[in-house]
C-alpha cells in the first residue's frame, strides 16, 4: 500500500468517528492555546514594564529596601531599614552630582461627595519627583517646596481619578478626601497607562511630609537618584552604596541602575514564562494521553478490520503508519486551531492588557503538539501492526 492510500484510509477512519476526533483535538487545542496565551501575557508585561523604566531616563539610580535576591527575615519578608535620614544624607553628599527624592506609597480610598474610588495608589513625594521621573503635569501645577516644607494638604491626581470622581467637571481647586482627610486638587498628572492590569493613573501624589504625618510613615519605599550627567551613573551608584553602607549592611538595601532594573525584570519574566509555559504544556501532555487512549480504543474496535486488511495483503508497516498518521493528524489539527484561537484571544485581551505574541512560543507549542502526537501515537500504532491476522479475524 502506498503512502497516499495509507493517508486516505487514516482520514476516513478519523471522519468515521467525528465526536471522538473532536474530543481528542480539543485536548491538544487547549494546550497550545494556553501556551501561546500565557507567554503572550508575560511578554506583554515585560514589554510594558521595560517601556516604563526606559521612560524614566537612563540617568536614574533607584534605591530600594532589602537586597534583590538576598537574605530574608524568618517571615519571608525583608524588613525596610531605610530611613528618611538616609535620603537626606544621600541628597547632601551627592548634591553636586545628582538630585535625590524619597517616595512613600500607600493604598487607600478616595472620596468626593458621595463618590468613592477604592484601592487608589497614594504617593508621598518631594517637589523634584516630577523632574526626576519625567512626569508631566497636564493641568494646574505640581507640588512645590513650600507644599512639602509646610505639609500642605494639596494633591496632584491621575487621569483615572479625574474620570472616577469628577467625570467631565474640572477638578482643579476642588476638595477630595484621601483616606478620610481633605486635600485640595492643584494639578492633573499626565497619563502613564497600565502595567499588567494595574492602572497607574488611578493614583494621587501628595507632599511627602503630609503622607508621613497622615499615615505615620517612618521609612521610604524608594529613593530615586537622578545623575546630572549620564556618564556619571555608575559613579553615582558606587557613591550611594558607600554612603548607605556606613549605616546599613548590604542585605538592607539595593542600589540599581536602569540597566540592572531591566535585567532583573527580564530574569523574573523569563522565569514566569518558563513556569507558566510549563504549566500550560502539561495540558498538552494530558491531550497526548487522551490521543493514546482514543487510539488504543480504536485499535480494539477495529481489530477485525485490521485482520481483514492484513489477510488481503496489508503489511505491518502499513497498519502502523495508518494509526500513526491518525494520531499525528489529530494533534496537528488541534495545534493549528489552538494557534489561531491563541492569537485571536491575545489580540482581544490586548485591548485591556498589553500582550505580545512571540513567534517562538507559536512554533514551540505547535512543534510540541506534533511530538506529542507522534510519541503517544506510537504505542497504539505498534500494537495494531503486531496483531495476528487470524486471531484478529476471529475477534468479536
Amino acid at each position: 500500500m502506498n503512502h497516499l492510500e495509507t493517508f486516505r484510509v487514516a482520514m476516513a477512519a478519523i471522519l468515521a468517528n467525528k465526536m471522538r476526533a473532536f474530543l481528542t483535538i480539543l485536548g491538544i487545542m487547549i494546550g497550545v492555546l494556553s501556551v501561546i496565551l500565557l507567554t503572550s501575557l508575560v511578554s506583554g508585561l515585560k514589554t510594558t514594564i521595560t517601556k516604563q523604566i526606559a521612560g524614566l531616563g537612563s540617568n536614574l539610580v533607584i534605591v530600594v529596601p532589602g537586597r534583590i535576591g538576598g537574605s530574608r527575615s524568618p517571615g519571608g519578608v525583608q524588613a525596610n531599614r531605610l530611613t528618611f535620614a538616609d535620603a537626606i544624607n544621600l541628597k547632601n553628599k551627592l548634591r553636586q552630582d545628582a538630585q535625590v527624592c524619597a517616595v512613600v506609597q500607600k493604598t487607600g480610598t478616595l472620596k468626593r461627595l458621595n463618590i468613592n474610588d477604592k484601592g487608589a495608589a497614594i504617593f508621598g513625594v518631594q517637589a523634584n519627583y516630577e523632574k526626576i521621573i519625567s512626569l508631566k503635569t497636564e493641568k494646574g501645577r505640581f507640588i512645590n517646596e513650600a507644599d512639602v516644607t509646610s505639609g500642605r494638604r494639596v494633591v496632584v491626581i491621575g487621569a483615572t481619578v479625574v474620570k472616577n470622581l469628577f467625570g467631565t467637571a474640572s477638578p482643579l481647586n476642588q476638595t477630595i478626601k484621601i483616606a478620610g482627610i481633605n486635600y485640595v486638587v492643584i494639578g492633573i498628572a499626565g497619563s502613564r497607562g497600565s502595567i499588567f492590569g494595574i492602572d497607574q493613573d488611578n493614583s494621587v501624589l501628595i507632599p511627602l511630609t503630609s503622607a508621613q504625618k497622615q499615615f505615620g510613615i517612618t521609612s521610604p519605599n524608594t529613593i530615586y537618584i537622578n545623575a546630572l550627567k549620564a556618564e556619571n551613573v555608575k559613579d553615582i551608584q558606587a557613591k550611594a552604596k558607600a554612603i548607605l553602607n556606613k549605616r546599613l549592611t548590604e542585605d538592607d538595601f539595593s542600589v540599581l541602575t536602569q540597566e540592572q532594573a531591566l535585567s532583573t525584570i527580564s530574569t523574573v519574566t523569563n522565569v514566569l514564562t518558563l513556569g507558566l509555559g510549563g504549566i500550560a504544556a502539561i495540558s498538552l501532555i494530558v491531550g497526548g494521553i487522551g490521543i493514546m487512549n482514543i487510539m488504543l480504543v480504536s485499535v480494539t474496535e477495529r481489530t477485525r478490520e485490521i485482520g481483514l486488511r492484513k489477510a488481503l495483503g496489508a503489511q505491518t508497516e502499513d497498519i502502523r503508519n495508518q494509526f500513526l498518521i491518525e494520531a499525528v493528524t489529530l494533534s496537528g489539527i488541534g495545534g493549528i486551531i489552538g494557534i489561531v484561537l491563541g492569537i485571536l484571544l491575545s489580540l482581544l485581551i490586548n485591548n485591556f492588557l498589553q500582550t505580545t505574541i512571540t513567534w517562538w512560543s507559536v512554533l514551540l507549542s505547535f512543534g510540541f503538539s506534533m511530538i506529542v502526537g507522534i510519541v503517544f501515537g506510537v504505542a497504539p500504532a505498534v500494537r495494531a501492526s503486531k496483531l495476528d491476522p487470524i486471531q484478529a479475524l476471529r475477534y468479536e
